[in-house]
């Protein structure tokens, strides 16, 4: 907070970055909007007990800052308090409004203490000390102020001319037709290297940067118009990139860091610069004392800041480490983004690259890095180059991935700021949407404490027909199921029937359902739920945007379109998971509990409609939101469209929007157990080129060796597209001969997992805990540490001294001798290996 120029007193400031559509950065900074939030009034206010209310909080807020700084406490916490009918979200309300307090503050630090004070209770005049539950006194300062002045994430905003004095004068445009492109954003990816010791790690307390590149991209061209490599002592040129040679590091630095302001991107993206690059180039600058370096934003005096992420990762089940921050730029590292979006074998930007980009990066082995730097200039330009190459990967893999669109449209769509997408989790963008519906119905957002709770009955799987199928089998889809059933049924927090709620609103059987569950809400008719509008809404525009896809032919917006669509599909699949975040900003388990009970209820009922109906089908396997149907059709082209015809008998028998759709054929057909099956697959029933489709197998779980994956892909493909069971039985045999002769390479038997916590904390015996505790008690066995340590899993723990097994895993059989008359000839590579 600052103030008001020519205005004494701290006042909170809104800063606004923006790029025009020439490209001009702009930076706009807003007075003016004051932080506050809403407190449920107790019986018999009125008035006459604001004033001595507000005196009261005042006089308790200063009492709480005394002793800090006066230059940065306002001369008035308190800025206003208003009594106000609403009602709250929680509960159907029968159209009965509350009476609460709407309660201003000076800035946005205040609300916390505010909010505590008010809740734990302060004199109402003559009513005594009464307790006030707080309502939105959550709600982050820029959401407030989003929400209030109608602007959503990455829209084009327009000014009135001549400069203007108020906030509510911005004009934010829908990003629809002429307002949904995006301006030339500057991208600069950078990669940086490090003369480590040998064995060690590189650490900014004493290994120098040695080679910093970067290449600058403007958004929707083909090409960079930059490439630069800073490096340390002098090297040869490279083609096509600026090579600039410095004789100190402490020059390398100063040079970069004024490069990277001069060059101004809008976004700083490379490869774990997060949790290494910045963090290293930052601390790096603080030991050689170069004071100007962490100025790196477009606030001046304001420097990066390197914090913890709050962001969970779904697929490692930990927190994605470190997040730098530069005011007025949006640091994007692709490697978060990767671990957040995609399952891979291994996230190495080699690994990610091959995937991805079906290219590799430059061979320069780490071990090296410091021999090529101490050589001359030729050596260092291939180190140069290898530096340049991993500053490029991460743009072309932003641009493969279209990370930054789905971003900016997520945005969008979710009326949040684009920091947000990258340093906090899916609650903020339904808490977003939500507070906007509720502000045009006079609902409020209770504040509720995170509380862990009972656990609750997931989706249903029909028991599955195991075997081997040689006709064809239809898939059957319901599309956005969990969304539809919300819609349709109205579950909502506002239609939502407390015990005793149909009696004491006058309620008869036709104004409420009861769910599967035993929760009762009351219909559309009664009250149309806030969040099934918020579903409708994004349901509807995804539609309008698939029927705009289908008809762009500029490529640029097709890019723009599918990103956007893709956003409102994972937005609207969000909401039921923030009704059952049990540790969320405002869980409901009668609402999820529905949800998964309606759709359990749907995959049964479909099952049974379609066996009673259509004798020649049968279901021989259901998950979730899908059926999978064998018919008694010779070919593609005539399941796809019985299976059409299937999906739109089913559909008449649920209330709208729940639609079961086809989806694809498979020919043949595996089916091994629960979520565990492979097949050909003719997408959409067409009957051109099929694809191997593999789920919950070793060949695309990552969780195992490259040989498990290979050998299953290899067996699948003999059996599924040559239709060579005894192929695939017979090539098993051959891998299985090799490995217990040693004729596979060692590479091919790795697997990589990380310890995501305390050995103790796994319950059922894992592999990897197995072998570092077994490396842990190894390593003890040389000192006089205890072999074991008592807080290990028992099946974890070693046997005594010295540690040669692990209890619970068998031991490793010795590998036995190549037999001199063997068969089978070792290739020429596995024979060069051994000599």
């Amino acid at each position: 907070p600052r103030g008001f120029p020519g205005w004494p007193h701290p006042s909170p400031i809104l800063r606004m970055f923006g790029v025009t559509g020439e490209g001009h950065s702009v930076c706009l900074h807003l007075h003016g909007f004051s932080p506050y939030f809403y407190v449920l009034a107790p019986p018999g206010a009125g008035e006459a007990h604001l004033e001595p209310l507000e005196r009261e909080l005042e006089a308790a807020l200063r009492r709480e800052q005394r002793g800090g700084n006066p230059k940065f406490q306002p001369p008035k916490n308190v800025l206003g308090l208003t009594l106000v009918r609403k009602q709250s979200i929680l509960g159907f309300q029968g159209g009965l409004q509350s009476l609460f307090v709407r309660v201003g503050v000076s800035l946005p630090r205040l609300v916390a203490p505010a909010r505590r004070l008010l809740e734990r209770g302060l004199r109402w005049g003559n009513l005594g000390v009464q307790p006030a539950p707080p309502f939105e006194a959550n709600i982050d300062f820029e959401i407030r102020f989003m929400a209030d002045s109608g602007l959503v994430g990455c829209c084009w905003v327009e000014l009135p001319p001549g400069g203007f004095r108020c906030w509510g004068a911005l004009r934010g445009h829908p990003p629809e037709g002429a307002w949904l492109g995006l301006p030339p954003l500057r991208l600069l990816s950078f990669d940086i290297e490090c003369a480590g010791r040998k064995g060690v790690f590189p650490e900014p307390q004493q290994d120098p940067v040695i080679a910093i590149a970067a290449v600058a991209l403007r958004q929707g061209a083909r090409e960079p118009f930059l490439r630069v490599v800073f490096t340390l002592r002098s090297c040869a040129a490279l083609r096509g990139a600026t090579v600039r040679s410095f004789e100190s590091e402490r020059e390398l630095l100063q040079s970069w860091a004024e490069f990277v302001r001069i060059v101004d991107p809008d976004v700083v993206t490379g490869y774990n610069i997060h949790n290494f690059d910045l963090p290293y180039l930052i601390q790096r600058a603080q030991v050689l004392q170069v004071e100007s370096f962490p100025y790196l934003g477009r606030v001046r005096g304001v420097p990066s800041q390197v914090r913890d992420s709050a962001f969970q990762s779904r697929q490692l089940g930990r927190r994605e480490g470190k997040v730098v921050t530069s005011p007025g730029r949006v640091t994007l590292d692709m490697l978060q983004v990767l671990l957040r979006e995609h399952k891979l074998r291994s996230y190495s930007l080699n690994a990610v690259s091959a995937h991805f980009l079906h290219e590799q990066k430059e061979d320069v082995p780490h071990g090296i890095i410091t021999e090529l730097q101490n050589g001359d200039a030729q050596t260092r330009r291939r180190l140069a180059l290898y530096c340049l190459k991993d500053a490029m990967l991460p743009l072309r893999l932003l641009e493969r991935l279209m990370t930054l669109v789905t971003l900016v449209e997520m945005a969008r769509v979710t009326a949040v700021p684009l920091s947000y997408l990258l340093t906090r989790g899916q609650q903020v963008k339904v808490v977003a949407q939500l507070l906007r519906q509720a502000m045009q119905e006079d609902l409020l957002l209770p504040v509720v404490k995170s509380e862990g709770g009972e656990d609750f009955e997931g989706a249903t799987v029909i028991e599955p027909l195991k075997g081997y199928y040689d006709a064809p089998i239809a898939t059957l889809d319901f599309s956005s199921l969990y969304p539809s059933i919300m819609i349709a049924h109205n579950l909502c927090y506002t239609t939502l029937l407390p015990p005793g709620g149909a009696q004491k609103h006058g309620l008869g059987p036709q104004d409420f359902i009861r769910t599967p569950t035993g929760q009762l809400f009351v219909t559309p008719r009664v009250r149309r739920g806030v969040l099934p509008r918020v579903l409708e809404g994004l349901l509807a525009a995804r539609s309008r945007v698939k029927a705009a896809l289908a008809e762009e032919q500029d490529p640029e917006r097709r890019q723009v379109l599918d990103g956007r669509q893709l956003a409102l599909k994972v937005s609207a699949n969000s909401v039921y998971g923030f009704t059952g975040a049990q540790a969320g900003r405002l869980p409901c388990l009668e609402i999820s509990q529905s949800v998964t009970g309606f759709g359990r209820q749907m995959i049964e009922k479909t099952k049974q409609l379609v066996e009673s109906e259509y004798p020649d089908v049968q279901v021989v396997y259901g998950d979730t939101d899908s059926v999978m149907c064998r018919l008694k059709v010779p070919s593609v082209p005539e399941a796809a469209a019985l299976g059409r015809a299937v999906a739109t008998w089913v559909s008449g028998h649920f209330p709208p929007p729940i639609r079961l759709e086809f989806e694809k054929v498979y020919l043949p057909y595996l089916l091994i157990s629960k979520k565990r099956y492979a097949g050909l697959c003719f997408s959409g029933g067409s009957g051109g080129t099929p694809k191997l489709d593999c789920k919950g197998l070793e060949a695309v779980r990552r969780d195992n060796c490259p040989l498990a994956a290979n050998l299953v892909t290899a067996c699948l493909r003999r059996i599924l597209l040559h239709r060579d069971p005894q192929g695939a039985v017979a090539h098993a045999q051959e891998v299985i001969s090799d490995l217990l002769c040693n004729r596979i390479d060692i590479s091919q038997l790795v697997i990589t997992k990380e310890l995501t916590r305390a050995a103790s904390a796994y319950s059922a015996p894992q592999a990897h805990v197995a072998l570092a505790e077994r490396t842990r008690c190894l390593r003890w066995s040389r000192t006089s540490a205890p072999c074991c340590a008592s807080s290990s899993p028992s099946w974890a723990r070693a046997a005594p001294r010295p540690c040669s097994s692990v209890s619970g895993f068998p031991k490793i059989p010795e590998i036995p001798k190549i037999p001199k008359n063997s068969q089978k000839t070792a290739s020429k590579s596995e024979q060069k290996r051994r000599n």
